[in-house]
């Protein structure tokens, strides 16, 4: 059997049951507005180039864009089948796996070669003493490629809380290696970095480790897989994935007020299923995310615009939970009321948009008191985009005949 033929095959039947519906997603305005974007933000960014802030804080922006270096993720394209299937051939997987930590590593280290190269300009006009061009793309690359082979090595540990915490460490070391590269002398940073990575590299040995954890990565996989189906869910109705589901004990409170009866059902439902799918940790991450850039840019419009882009995503997000429960016979079975089932989604996504709104804008206060009006302004448009996006729900909910 050909592994590494194997690899190509199942990536292309993949992105073939994929690639039929992106002509869909642009049909449904997502190029123009893709475009519009890109002209506007040109604009902004080459005034903001030309007529830079004092106050830039612009080692805090490059050390934010450039810590994702730790990011890691891979696409085995393994299924259930393949347990029984595909095991026979465990001693030569690696030749099976090369194809995926090739195309793991690569397109990521390209995304970020583009943003850097996007950022240079503006870091070497800000910064009082920027560190020279090749050696800080040399540096990130070699990051990438050590934090993904941290990232490899940790699907394959035996502990899952192990995992965990080497997946905080690696994201704690990008975060130092990078900040030292940035505020300290090369000479100094240097050793530092070669020090971190020695260690790292090291400590990465230590675990106990499966061969191939087959029953792992197969959730991994399927989770990654939902992803891109789930995103294209949001412009196109395509077929039902799996969904991941985790224990998340600090989420474990929400649905403890809602009353127990027929009407309030869904609405439970609703919330113990964002409570464990992916949508609430993409919502947590958005909000950390753009607390953190509102926060950076709160003295001028550009804060304003990322504020509304932020409470944008986290509605689009929230929308996903519309079809989580589409096909599920027991909502046919349940004596639950098919008009509660609107409204219920749409108290629930107005019960969290509300307060993620309300947090979003806080970091705009930091702008001072001579932005007072531009605050107050990019807050009722928060709110008017809120009350836009319940009214697209609510209309969804009306006339798509398989939600009633």
């Amino acid at each position: 059997m050909d592994l590494k033929a194997l690899h190509r095959q199942r990536r292309a039947a993949f992105w073939g049951q994929v690639l039929p519906y992106l002509g869909y997603v642009m049909q449904s305005g997502l190029a123009v507005l893709f475009m519009a974007f890109l002209i506007t933000f040109a604009a902004w960014y080459t005034s903001l180039i030309l007529h830079l802030p004092p106050d830039l804080p612009i080692r805090w922006i490059m050390l934010l864009l450039a810590a994702p270096a730790a990011w890691s993720s891979f696409r085995t394209y393994l299924n259930d089948a393949d347990i029984v299937f595909l095991r026979p051939q465990e001693y030569r997987l690696h030749v099976y796996f090369r194809g995926a930590r090739i195309s793991g590593v690569v397109y990521k280290i390209i995304g970020m070669l583009l943003l850097f190269m996007l950022l240079w300009p503006l870091y070497i006009r800000s910064d009082e003493a920027p560190r020279p061009l090749l050696p800080f793309l040399l540096l990130l690359v070699l990051l990438k490629l050590l934090f993904s082979y941290g990232g490899w090595q940790e699907l394959r540990m035996a502990s899952r809380s192990t995992a965990g915490v080497y997946r905080l460490l690696r994201w704690v070391l990008a975060v130092l290696t990078i900040g030292a590269w940035l505020w300290q002398p090369p000479l100094r940073s240097l050793p530092f970095i070669l020090l971190v990575a020695a260690l790292y590299y090291a400590v990465l040995r230590l675990p106990a480790k499966h061969k191939v954890p087959w029953e792992h990565l197969i959730r991994v996989e399927q989770a990654q897989a939902g992803r891109v189906m789930r995103t294209l869910a949001w412009f196109v109705d395509v077929p039902a994935w799996t969904q991941r589901v985790t224990r998340r004990r600090w989420l474990a409170w929400l649905g403890s007020r809602i009353p127990w009866s027929r009407d309030a059902a869904y609405r439970y439902l609703l919330v113990k299923t964002f409570a464990r799918t992916e949508p609430a940790g993409i919502v947590t991450r958005l909000l950390i995310l753009g607390l953190l850039l509102i926060w950076i840019l709160s003295g001028g419009w550009a804060g304003s615009a990322v504020y509304l882009l932020f409470v944008f995503l986290i509605g689009v997000q929230l929308a996903a939970l519309r079809r989580s429960h589409r096909d599920s016979l027991w909502l046919q079975l349940y004596p639950i009321p098919e008009s509660a089932r609107g409204n219920a989604f749409l108290h629930f996504y107005m019960q969290i948009m509300l307060p993620a709104a309300v947090v979003l804008w806080l970091p705009l206060l930091a702008g001072g008191a001579g932005r007072w009006s531009a605050v107050w302004l990019s807050l009722a448009a928060g709110l008017l985009l809120i009350l836009l996006q319940r009214r697209m729900q609510a209309k969804k909910w009306a006339s798509d005949p398989d939600e009633e």
